[in-house]
């Protein structure tokens, strides 16, 4: 006897009973994304290696212990997509979106990372994004925000921190990164191996290490507050001032440095204290360096991306997101009933969008299909015996409600469903 297949590790399954959790998500965030003026972008899953390695760094984790990369036939090294920001931009590139008007695209769809599966982390996850080109601004960092607090109200999570910082530019971001590892390196010996490491590697990520031992120490280390030019300044001064002025509450995090390479002036997180370690459901920042990197002439960008798994775990705690109303079961049984049932079924639902009709199988008696009619969660069972079919009629039995029992013309019957499904 063959043994069942099992799905791999950190890539799991989305059962119909959880999926309402997700269209909701979804929906909302596609309905609020189109009213900014997003347009969605639909991406491959497999990008050219460089794509991911020329834009989030060689010395990250993602790239360096993470990404699902192989050699395919004719030797060029492919990687299934990590993240979206980097594909965004090799799309835009591509397809001459860049370099005029201000570009608005959003995106969604499942991301790959060799991590180690825990609760709000798989290896195949899910992420919905938004990226705006072209638009140097604190304002453009302001809309971005505004339009992440929106999302968040829209789906009736209230207790999400958002938290900033500012990274400054290039050349700031590589000063601070020299003085930060001096100080690091003079610390060695009170740091644990994987901390070392990182220091070699990339500094900056030891800014967000969540070991106490290692904030402690961070607490005397060098600020990149301190090493921002003037213009960088104005730029974060300016964008506090827009989200002031706007009510969105905020925490600047000086520590907030993002675990990619591509990240200039502003970045940002929105944080839960609901779901343990994986506190962290939103996050992003500004990449004005981003579409050179990728072979394009320099042109400015800010997103951020959110983690589906996570949020559908926050609206499966604290918001009551119903799934689809089922409005209901059809019942037949006698001579011929098979037939009516099949054409009465297809005629609703052509008639009809948005009905939610199931039609009995396996046939069965009216005791045994009242049951299935009961379990399937709907609202009505329309019946159909010998005498409705022989003369053209359809019974109605409320299947949730007091109400008495209908017996409807053929005919009638959708006009009436429409009625009903109204008033619910």
């Amino acid at each position: 006897m063959n043994v069942p297949i099992r799905s791999i590790r950190g890539m799991n399954d989305i059962l119909p009973q959880d999926v309402h959790y997700w269209h909701k998500l979804e929906s909302t965030a596609e309905d609020l994304f189109t009213s900014y003026g997003f347009g969605q972008i639909r991406l491959p899953l497999l990008e050219k290696t460089e794509v991911f390695t020329r834009a989030i760094g060689t010395a990250t984790d993602v790239v360096s212990k993470e990404m699902y990369s192989f050699d395919d036939r004719n030797g060029e090294s492919l990687t299934l997509r990590p993240e979206g920001t980097a594909g965004v931009v090799r799309a835009a590139l591509q397809n001459g979106l860049l370099y005029g008007p201000v570009q608005r695209l959003w995106y969604s769809g499942p991301m790959f990372r060799y991590e180690r599966p825990q609760k709000g982390r798989s290896r195949q996850f899910h992420q919905i994004g938004v990226e705006l080109f072209g638009a140097p601004g604190p304002d453009a960092d302001a809309e971005i925000l505004m339009l992440g607090s929106r999302l968040w109200n829209s789906l009736g999570l209230r207790d999400l921190r958002l938290e900033i910082n500012s990274l400054g530019n290039t050349e700031e971001r590589a000063a601070y990164r020299d003085h930060l590892y001096t100080f690091l390196s003079a610390h060695k010996d009170e740091l644990d191996e994987q901390t070392r490491e990182r220091v070699e590697r990339n500094p900056l990520r030891v800014l967000d290490s969540k070991s106490p031992e290692v904030q402690a120490l961070l607490e005397d280390a060098p600020l990149l507050s301190d090493h921002l030019g003037e213009a960088s300044r104005q730029h974060y001064g300016q964008l506090k001032r827009y989200l002031d002025q706007l009510g969105i509450d905020y925490h600047e995090n000086p520590c907030l440095v993002r675990g990619l390479d591509y990240y200039c002036h502003t970045v940002f997180e929105w944080i839960t204290g609901e779901l343990g370690a994986q506190g962290t459901v939103c996050a992003g920042g500004r990449y004005d360096n981003l579409v050179e990197l990728q072979g394009g002439k320099p042109w400015p960008g800010i997103g951020f991306a959110m983690g589906e798994e996570r949020l559908v775990e926050l609206l499966r705690q604290n918001a009551d997101v119903a799934p689809a109303v089922r409005h209901a079961y059809l019942v037949a049984v006698g001579e011929n009933s098979t037939e009516s049932a099949l054409e009465l079924a297809y005629d609703l639902r052509a008639g009809m969008a948005g009905l939610n009709l199931v039609g009995n199988l396996n046939g069965g008696s009216f005791k045994a299909q009242f049951k299935r009619a009961d379990r399937s969660g709907a609202l009505l069972a329309l019946v159909l015996g010998e005498d409705e079919i022989r003369n053209g009629k359809v019974a109605v039995k409320f299947l949730r409600a007091a109400n008495e029992q209908l017996v409807l013309e053929r005919d009638e019957v959708s006009d009436w469903l429409r009625n009903y499904i109204d008033t619910i």
